[in-house]
């Protein structure tokens, strides 16, 4: 079988085991589980046939014309270079895992069948964004991405969290599709062609006019797929769904798509400055912001969501400095850490048998109770903290390295001041990523917990001592195989430069030691803080509970832990977050209230017009309407009126008009025969 065979399988094949599960879901639900992990299965492990095949070394490319259109040519083409049969092996990986990992989470689900088939469909489209050599091609799986996110992160729609979750996810990221789309006319209008070989050879001969404004209406639906500031904050909510589901978008589809269509059209960025410039300072602002917010979330979940949020501000940052090599690199080792974290996250879930726990300042004991989560969680912290020799620390020196050149004027596609910009804000999140990952190790697995009658008695140290939960092996499984990449994979990776434009992304010493330095500095300082917030929690006297009505105006989340007796996450006496942080906590529990400027400066005017609308509609259009009807309805009353059939009155009716007609008539050349 020839390797585009295999490739044009790749996305085929869980696109045929959606299908199936979708129509045998209801009818043979014996077929579900096997039709939802074999298909993903095999997938990726032709992906890997086609990544030994490909071997770094010359693009495959294939392409048959899907329909004429008179001018721009569509064709359903394929290119497989070595960053497409990288991120399609990391792709089925991560989607096996987590469809395996699901047959556990979601054994008791009702909806388990179509949630399958859509995490299938999924996978495919992502696939298809990989391996599309045409960029109309790539669009589709691009949208079908957004329909299958609105439908997971919505798993649970019962609830109004994931409803909201999931229509903000789906309207946030339609709105940065919107100019995406337009730059994809605008740029196949300026290459004229839609071949992503085509368009590269056109910015190669600068074919293009106008690459500023099509560069930057491209990154306004990259920020959206992935993310990036100021259309990040659709991501944080996006937990209301299901964990795996969670594990899924952050690490391999989704928020993964719009960095990789980003490296795949460096070229047509890297043509424009102010491009490169503009998405430096975005990746920047990404950073350091959503690392600033992880250090003050108390939900594990939402951690996890601004880290990713911050991690792919490193991956956009090494694009603004003209590495994709780096940018791949750090997309692929974050995948395994990533997923390894969320599913961890959803084994503790799974434990309580509640989404509830998900706050860190209910957690106590787990470590003993939850081995498994305890020491996967332990390697996938290291590796998000840099910590060498784990998997996070190679790819994100490679980050910095490639910023370091950009600023030292060593690499001249991207402005010096770009380099700079990334290299400074990247240090900065190095120490605040090694500082909120320590904290969410500390209070997960460390801390003492708040007092919670309902937790459950597998998670309470009081009632159910030290002894281990057990879990299913499909869940616990899962995890130790993506420990594997998390702790080696940025060992192997200096063995393989082919694959990453052909030169070395080990670090140097001068990001190494600033990098760990302050990673170790960033760490020290957060569990200083920490034993000392714990002490002066064990010796100081516990408050009284007072009897509190919420206002009609509190902070919902403020009400939901009064009612649930917790305590909120910014009185939680042992959170280092809140003592680090200081003036700056509350702003970022609250994502630094951009939530609320989108309400203020969009939502409402929209919510007023609509309500205008209505009300001209149904007070102003609707009147009218109706005095029609009503002026119809009274002529006819008063012609049934006239109609008595009698004559006399018939004459005198007559009689009394032509009267009328003739004063009528005289008044008339009278005003005539005056003027």
């Amino acid at each position: 079988m020839t390797t585009t065979t295999l490739a044009v399988l790749v996305p085929l094949l869980p696109l045929l085991g959606a299908a199936a599960g979708l129509l045998l879901g209801r009818t043979a639900p014996g077929f579900v589980r096997p039709l939802a992990v074999l298909p993903v299965l095999a997938a990726a492990v032709l992906a890997v046939l086609v990544a030994v095949r490909q071997g770094g070394g010359k693009a495959i490319d294939a392409a048959t014309q899907l329909t004429p259109t008179g001018s721009v040519p569509i064709d359903l083409a394929l290119h497989v270079d070595g960053f497409a049969a990288l991120v399609a092996v990391l792709v089925g990986t991560v989607a096996t895992c987590v469809q395996v990992y699901s047959t556990g989470y979601l054994r008791d689900d009702p909806r388990y069948p179509s949630y399958a088939a859509l995490v299938s469909l999924f996978t495919a489209a992502m696939l298809l964004v990989v391996y599309s050599g045409d960029l109309m091609v790539l669009l589709v799986g691009w949208e079908v991405m957004g329909i299958c996110s609105y439908f997971l992160v919505g798993h649970y729609w019962e609830t109004p969290e994931a409803r909201s979750a999931s229509l903000k996810a789906f309207l946030v990221t339609k709105l940065g599709d919107v100019p995406f789309l337009i730059g994809l006319f605008a740029l196949a209008a300026d290459a004229g062609t839609f071949r992503i070989t085509g368009v590269l050879g056109a910015v190669a001969t600068g074919g293009l006019d106008h690459p500023t404004p099509i560069a930057l209406l491209l990154l306004a639906g990259v920020a959206g797929k992935s993310a990036q500031f100021p259309l990040h904050t659709w991501l944080p909510d996006a937990m209301a769904g299901p964990t795996p589901v969670s594990a899924l978008i952050h690490a391999a589809t989704m928020v993964a798509a719009g960095i990789y269509f980003t490296a795949r059209l460096l070229p047509v960025f890297a043509a424009s400055a102010a491009a490169m410039t503009v998405l430096a300072v975005t990746a920047a602002i990404t950073m350091v912001g959503s690392a600033l917010a992880a250090l003050a979330q108390d939900d594990i979940k939402r951690v996890l969501a601004y880290s990713t949020i911050g991690q792919l501000g490193y991956m956009a940052g090494a694009l603004a400095v003209g590495d994709r090599g780096a940018a791949v690199f750090h997309l692929l080792s974050h995948a395994a850490f990533k997923a390894l974290l969320f599913l961890a996250a959803g084994v503790v879930i799974h434990a309580a048998g509640t989404n509830s726990l998900t706050a860190m300042s209910r957690m106590s004991g787990l470590a003993k109770r939850i081995p498994d989560a305890y020491w996967t969680t332990t390697v996938a912290l290291l590796a998000l903290a840099a910590i060498p020799p784990f998997a996070g620390f190679f790819s994100k020196e490679a980050v910095l390295v490639a910023a370091e050149h950009t600023a030292l004027g060593d690499r001249t596609v991207a402005p010096a001041g770009a380099g700079w910009t990334v290299l400074v804000a990247g240090l900065l999140t190095a120490l605040l990523t090694a500082a909120y990952a320590l904290r969410l190790w500390l209070r997960a697995f460390r801390g003492r917990g708040a007092e919670a009658p309902d937790l459950p008695r597998a998670l309470d140290p009081v009632r159910a001592g030290e002894t281990p939960i057990r879990q299913p092996i499909a869940m616990t499984s899962v995890l130790w195989v993506l420990a594997v990449p998390s702790l080696g994979f940025g060992l192997t990776v200096r063995y393989l430069p082919d694959w990453f434009d052909g030169h070395d992304l080990a670090p140097t010493l001068t990001t190494a030691v600033l990098g760990t330095g302050l990673a170790v500095a960033g760490a020290a300082v957060t569990y200083a803080v920490w034993r000392t917030l714990a002490a002066r929690a064990l010796t100081a006297p516990v408050p009284a509970p007072s009897p509190h009505v919420a206002h009609p105006d509190a902070e919902a989340g403020l009400v939901e832990a009064e009612a649930l007796h917790l305590p909120h996450p910014a009185e939680d006496p042992a959170d280092p977050g809140r003592a680090l942080l200081g003036p700056l906590y509350r702003p970022a529990a609250d994502g630094f209230h951009l939530d609320a400027a989108y309400r203020a400066a969009f939502v409402r005017p929209v919510l007023a017009a609509a309500s205008l609308a209505r009300f001209l509609d149904r007070e102003v259009v609707d009147t009218y309407v109706r005095g029609a009807a009503g002026s119809a309805k009274g002529l006819g009353w008063l012609v049934r009126r006239a109609q008595t059939g009698n004559v006399q009155t018939y004459l005198s009716a007559l009689l009394a008009g032509s009267v009328v007609l003739a004063i009528a008539a005289v008044a008339l050349a009278n005003a005539v025969a005056g003027a």
